[in-house]
């Protein structure tokens, strides 16, 4: 039943449909499919599938792009999309017209009618597939001047680029990854609702600047500032796919600077040095490429149709926002009536993650409502769970419950502070808890080292930690060391 934490905290997603039209909204799967549509018998490509040049004016027209460099190059690029993407077909020259300089033709590809006529899947994993076309231009090597690259024998030295391409990858994966953890944490807990943009000096140096670095070095600094102007032209490309927003470097300061920005100093501007945001889509996107490569990112409404172990076992780390998110996910997909149950029948084990799935099974019973009180009263003699059954009833003024004995009050203080040193929670907060559990009994370490839970003997060391009086301090840990005894006997 128990769930190793999660590599990433869980994202709030958009719905599908909505992000099935913020993608035919990016204005560069916009203009791909706008040239797919345009493109007819008369349209001719090059070997690689690129328009030829003498149609990119009118492809640039079509787009209401400018008649100039600029305008063929953002028609080339969007043609490139539609043809990565399935929205056109490339046909190859046939028979004598066959050739290195043979122009091929096209038609209309499969995706494009499920454009306007698919389901939001449908538009998303063509949007995923231009995501992955860009970030191929964005991993690309940069030259000064092709021609030098190129031999006698036509062949192309590939070492002079000095380009790894994995290093190159594994950057911008490093970046994406940092940008998309500090947009998913930007929230308190929501999962993604932050709306601050990230300063770029600070994302580059989130993946060069070493975490026990205090002073950057001259050379980091540098380092900095090569990857903030390589990140600037990445980020570029990716605006118009709908990936991010995005504040590019100053053009003035370049100037100022020279070839390359530096990091600002304190009292400087950093909005000048460039701005970064994930939209929603992004968040998606990078999330779903996350995925494909084994990485563990959840995202809320991921466990609407598991089970109730499943659930427990898995919001056990989550913020309090996010795990409620989930809960009433969960609760939404089933009837209440056997929903208590289960949440109970899950919460039963001795293993060390079973306190935790109990608080937050007393958390999500809180969320079922009153339709839960038969299920509760049914487990007020159990041992595990006779104890939150009540805590549960008494908040909400039931009738007729029964005192615990004393054995299930020690036991369920011993579940409580359990299930708060599992959860890694404010330390401040566990150490109210702890007082005032223990203070609630005059003996409560006479007795509480006998309790008969797997986590006693840790629960009183933590006590014994954590407790501001010492002379309580040093009870719990006596009592500590008894239960120890008494366990290893």
């Amino acid at each position: 039943m128990s769930a190793e934490r999660p590599t990433l905290p869980p994202v709030r997603l958009h719905t599908e449909a909505e992000l099935a039209r913020d993608a035919l909204a990016a204005p560069l799967l916009a203009r791909a499919a706008r040239l797919a549509r345009w493109a007819g018998p008369t349209t001719r490509v090059g070997a690689g599938g690129e328009l030829v040049e003498a149609q990119l004016p009118a492809a640039a027209e079509h787009l209401g792009l400018a008649a100039d460099e600029d305008g063929a190059a953002e028609a080339s690029e969007a043609w490139r999309i539609a043809v990565d993407t399935g929205l056109l077909d490339v046909h190859d020259p046939e028979g004598d017209e066959a050739g290195d300089d043979a122009e091929g033709t096209v038609s209309a590809g499969e995706n494009l009618g499920l454009l306007t006529g698919g389901s939001p899947q449908d538009v998303l994993a063509i949007w995923l597939d231009g995501l992955e076309a860009v970030y191929a231009d964005a991993t690309a090597p940069v030259f000064e001047d092709f021609a030098d690259l190129v031999g006698e024998d036509g062949s192309i030295d590939f070492d002079a680029l000095d380009w790894d391409p994995e290093a190159e990858a594994d950057f911008l994966d490093g970046v994406l990854g940092n940008l998309y953890l500090l947009t998913v944490g930007d929230g308190d807990g929501d999962g993604g609702s932050g709306e601050a943009p990230v300063p770029l000096p600070a994302l580059a140096a989130s993946v060069i600047v070493p975490d026990d670095m205090g002073e950057p070095s001259d050379d980091v600094l540098e380092q900095v500032s090569e990857a903030m102007m390589r990140l600037d032209d990445q980020f570029r490309l990716f605006e118009p796919i709908g990936l991010v927003e995005y504040r590019p470097v100053d053009e003035a300061l370049l100037a100022e600077e020279g070839d390359q920005a530096q990091p600002p100093v304190d009292d400087e501007d950093v909005t000048r040095y460039g701005m970064v945001k994930l939209t929603p889509l992004g968040l998606y996107g990078i999330r779903a490429r996350m995925l494909d490569a084994g990485v563990d990112a959840p995202a809320i409404g991921d466990l609407a149709d598991k089970g109730a172990d499943v659930l427990l076992g898995s919001i056990g780390h989550y913020p309090e926002s996010a795990a409620r998110s989930e809960v009433e996910q969960w609760l939404a997909g089933r009837g209440t009536d056997g929903a208590a149950a289960d949440l109970l029948d899950a919460a039963r084990g001795a293993d060390q993650q079973a306190p935790l799935r109990r608080l937050h099974c007393q958390q999500a019973l809180a969320l079922v409502g009153t339709e839960a009180e038969p299920a509760v009263r049914a487990v007020l003699q159990d041992q595990e769970l006779g104890g939150l059954a009540r805590v549960w009833l008494a908040e909400r003024g039931a009738a007729d419950v029964p005192p615990p004995p004393e054995s299930m009050i020690f036991w369920l203080a011993v579940d409580t502070i359990a299930a708060q040193l599992q959860a890694e929670g404010d330390l401040t907060e566990l150490q109210g808890l702890v007082e005032g559990l223990s203070g609630q009994h005059s003996g409560f370490f006479d007795e509480v080292w006998r309790v008969d839970h797997p986590a006693t003997a840790e629960v009183l060391e933590a006590m014994g930690r954590v407790h501001s009086d010492k002379k309580k301090a040093k009870e719990a840990r006596k009592a500590a060391f008894k239960a120890r005894s008494r366990s290893d006997g």
